[in-house]
């Protein structure tokens, strides 16, 4: 949430006994679960995906549920440490599809 914060995002925590409920009804897939979700602009955002990539997002617009990365890949905002790997953030289209919307190597 801090990376969110610090990239102009304003976060508001709301606890809840059932994530899964929460991501399923904002159209992610279970299979393509992070650790949390979060709306912006009506689109879901799983995991812990760059403010960049959110920014991007909410310009362009796209008829799509959102963006999400799977797990807890080291190096991505929220899990940087010493290890950094590479990971995608996908989007999830209506249909239930995803497509890579943006690599990061590290």
């Amino acid at each position: 949430m801090e990376h969110l914060r610090a990239n102009g995002f304003r976060v508001k925590p709301i606890p809840t006994q059932d994530a899964g409920a929460v991501r399923r009804d904002h159209g992610i897939p279970d299979t393509l679960a992070g650790c949390h979700t979060g709306v912006a602009g009506g689109y879901a955002i799983e995991g812990h995906v760059p403010a960049s990539d959110i920014k991007r997002l909410l310009a362009e617009k796209p008829r799509a549920r959102g963006l999400t990365v799977p797990g807890m890949p080291a190096g991505s905002p929220g899990m940087e440490g010493a290890r950094s790997d590479p990971f995608d953030v996908l989007l999830v289209h209506n249909n239930g599809r995803h497509s890579i919307y943006r690599s990061h190597p590290r």
